[in-house]
């Protein structure tokens, strides 16, 4: 009864290593601002001392690593970037010239909300 506890124990330490070392790498890997030569130095220590270095990593770089990851997977909607356009000098000459447009066939209604959302100094995603 005991052996199986153990050995179950065990097994899943050694994948929790395993999965906090692939982790770690992928961190490596995925960072851009740290240089190449820190990187193949934690690799080296990650091959001869990995424990220590994996458990060393994770308390340093943890912060880090969470940040890179947020960023991976929500990278930001478009609505949450700094451009923020302004209103045009125009706006009522602007929407006419672009219903001109509209009402002559060059342009669709989509492009015509476009222009429109533009002239008023909204973003315009479509």
């Amino acid at each position: 009864m005991w052996d199986i506890f153990l050995f179950m124990l065990m097994a899943f330490y050694v994948v929790a290593y395993i999965f906090v070392v692939i982790l770690v790498i992928v961190d490596l890997f995925r960072d851009e601002q740290l240089a190449g030569g820190w990187k193949a130095l934690w690799i080296v220590f990650l091959v001869f001392v990995p424990m220590l270095t994996a458990l060393v990593y994770v308390i340093a770089r943890g912060r880090g690593m969470a940040a890179r990851a947020a960023r991976r997977t929500h990278p930001g909607a478009p609505e949450a970037d700094d451009y923020r356009p302004s209103a045009s000098a125009d706006p009522s000459g602007d929407i006419a010239k672009a219903k001109e447009l509209l009402d002559a066939g060059v342009i669709t209604r989509g492009e015509f909300d476009a222009l429109k959302s533009k002239a008023l100094g909204n973003q315009y995603f479509g």
